[in-house]
């Protein structure tokens, strides 16, 4: 197991904004943001991926209790090599079930690390995964129904790298250097401090927000750049928290990568839009030597009737708010770099699949059961198990299959919400996104997505080329973490 330490980057103290949803307390921010080490992960033994129970101090003196791999809270970055297996033993040291789910990797269902792979405490799980993906930033969480939201909110989580040694981009690439990981994350913390998860029935409806930002576990930190291209690995890691991202400064950045990989060519934008579990890779040029600050609006996800506020205080994502921009973290800027590119290229060396005609056509709604709550005044799902919510009037249940999907086929997918918006989420494959609110989607924006925000009538493109048996099924969900958790979740097989 190769390990890459810590770097320790320069702090400095900015003014906290006054943001989110909820009452924040006094932080300190400006830390140097924490690079997670390195685990390079190949065939054969010596690679060990420890869930742990832990406590931080996110705040100076006030210690949390948290989860973590490896350590005490979220994981080292785990790096994989196209075309290597990568063998690993996860090994839990919680007191619960856990899992290690590897998102937006092409992998069987029987290495996937979804709810029916969960294993208990004292056990380790021993997957050994061919890598059979394109260059991308991915990520792995613990996928236990019921339990995940809590357990990826308390630190079972990290990012994951995979390289292509046959396709290597002409981009920033020497990592802790020019191209960064920023793992994204809000949080709530009490009156003394410590960290805290206790979502009522409006957070469970609407999926919970915290009043802090953190990156790579830090609150609101600052990274120290090199004058010149840099490359931000951006993963939405919050359980519910859309963003959307800018400069404080309103400068360009370009988008070269989405979750599937690389673009065809870097996409020149202002403002980046991430729903949870979505990741993006920007370049950012420093050449100019500013100090900036990365940035976020809040961001509506809907509400009920109509998005009229009874659950937000807003409409659909679509509307925005006017809510001044909060901080994300910010950016000082040292000598100019030594190695990386100057300029940006034209194009990229992407791996775009010819996905074919679809063979045929499912539908898919995303529901907010309500009847609990209003008598029965919106719809009429009944939750199994107490779950509030479901996928086409059913909640999920993990002994039944949903859907049987013929390997090697396209499909196209036609997914609606009655209530809200939602990230949508497709196990063991990726996906071309055709239409998203019912408009027609540019797939050179958007590239391969292994997660889709449903904001009214949306259409993907989809292929399974991995099997799943019926013992290890795929997941489909949204991944709104306590809607997840809820009931909106379904199952299939491949093969």
């Amino acid at each position: 197991m190769k390990r890459r330490r810590f770097l320790t980057l320069t702090a400095a103290t900015l003014a906290t904004p006054a943001l989110l949803t909820r009452r924040a307390v006094a932080a300190e921010p400006g830390a140097p943001l924490p690079i997670p080490q390195v685990m390079e992960v190949g065939p054969g033994a010596g690679n060990t991926l420890t869930a742990m129970k832990g406590t931080r101090e996110f705040m100076s003196g006030a210690a949390s209790d948290t989860l973590g791999y490896e350590q005490d809270y979220l994981g080292p970055l785990l790096r994989f090599q196209r075309g290597r297996t990568a063998n690993i033993d996860v090994v839990n040291r919680t007191d619960d079930p856990i899992t290690a789910h590897w998102h937006g990797m092409h992998v069987p269902g029987h290495l996937d690390g979804g709810p029916q792979l969960a294993f208990d405490p004292g056990r380790t799980w021993s997957p050994e995964l061919p890598v059979d993906h394109p260059a991308a930033t991915l990520w792995y969480h613990s996928h236990v129904h019921g339990r995940t939201a809590d357990q990826v909110y308390r630190g079972l989580a990290g990012m994951i790298i995979i390289d292509d040694p046959d396709a290597v981009d002409p981009l920033p690439r020497d990592y802790g250097t020019n191209d960064f990981p920023l793992i994204v994350q809000d949080r709530n913390f009490d009156r003394s401090g410590r960290m805290s998860y206790d979502p009522g029935m409006m957070d469970r409806m609407q999926g919970f927000r915290g009043t802090e930002m953190l990156v790579n576990g830090a609150i609101r930190p600052t990274l120290t750049v090199p004058a010149g291209l840099v490359r931000l690995r951006l993963l939405n890691a919050s359980n519910a928290r859309m963003y959307d991202f800018s400069f404080n400064d309103g400068r360009q950045f370009h988008q070269v990568a989405s979750d599937g990989g690389l673009l065809p060519a870097p996409i020149a934008m202002n403002g980046l839009r991430l729903a949870p579990a979505e990741r993006a890779e920007i370049v950012v040029n420093f050449t100019d030597r500013s100090a900036v600050r990365l940035v976020s609006r809040n961001v509506s996800s809907g509400g009920m009737m109509g998005g009229g506020g009874m659950m937000n205080g807003g409409g659909k994502m679509g509307s925005g708010s006017d809510d001044a921009p909060f901080e994300i973290m910010s950016f000082d800027v040292g000598d100019a770099a030594e190695t990386g590119p100057a300029t940006l290229p034209a194009s990229l060396p992407s791996d775009l699949p010819d996905l074919g005609a679809p063979v045929r056509t499912r539908d898919f709604t995303l529901n907010v059961h309500t009847g609990s709550m209003m008598g029965g005044m919106f719809n009429n799902l009944i939750g199994r198990d107490g779950q509030i919510m479901g996928i086409n009037g059913e909640s999920y249940d993990m002994g039944s299959i949903d859907l049987a999907v013929p390997m090697g086929e396209t499909e196209l997918w036609r997914i609606n919400a009655d209530m809200m918006v939602h990230p949508f989420h497709v196990h063991g494959t990726s996906f071309q996104v055709v239409t998203m609110g019912g408009r027609a989607v540019d797939p050179a924006r958007i590239g391969m997505k292994d997660v889709v925000l449903v904001d009214g009538p949306t259409e993907i493109l989809v292929r399974f080329d991995k099997r799943a048996e019926k013992e290890t099924p795929f997941m489909y969900h949204c991944h709104i973490l306590e809607h997840e958790d809820a009931g909106m979740m379904g199952q299939f097989t491949v093969g």
